[in-house]
């Protein structure tokens, strides 16, 4: 608690909300963007649907984040795997996808594979290799060609 003494105006404030340390701050790291947690769903409305975190937070997603990898909602009373997608300390707000644990596991395949009609150039997935000795032998029968023809 936290004691204010006024004696110009002959005050006196007790308060006890400054030492209180806000929960969301923990919540902040342990449901960090990215993190996947162990969620059931506890209602579900025509757009949202109200998930039970560990700990009793609540926290929510959209039903189209409920699609599951064999194409079926998930359900009310279901306990499943969700990745949280956006953590709001200020709004005291946690969004959360189911689709997100799964469909990321499949897109490393898909990003190797150049669009078709792409004209951008793929990622290079080795590092660029530096010179050989046999890139140096055949530099230098280049040279001794290109001296030759002088």
């Amino acid at each position: 608690m936290v004691l204010e003494l006024d004696v110009e105006n002959r005050r006196l404030a007790l308060g006890h909300k400054q030492l209180e340390e806000n929960p969301w701050d923990t919540f902040e790291t342990v449901f960090a963007v990215g993190t996947i947690h162990r969620c059931t769903i506890l209602s579900k409305t025509d757009k949202m649907a109200t998930l039970e975190l560990p700990y009793g937070i609540e926290g929510f997603s959209s039903l189209k984040n409920l699609a599951k990898e064999d194409g079926t909602l998930a359900e009310v009373g279901e306990t499943l795997d969700f990745k949280v997608t956006e953590f709001s300390k200020e709004e005291k707000r946690i969004m959360l996808s189911h689709t997100k644990t799964w469909q990321e596991k499949n897109e490393p395949a898909k990003e190797q594979k150049p669009k078709a009609g792409s004209s951008a150039k793929p990622a290079q997935s080795q590092p660029e290799r530096g010179a050989t000795l046999g890139d140096l032998d055949a530099l230098a029968a280049l040279k001794e060609q290109m001296e030759g023809r002088n």
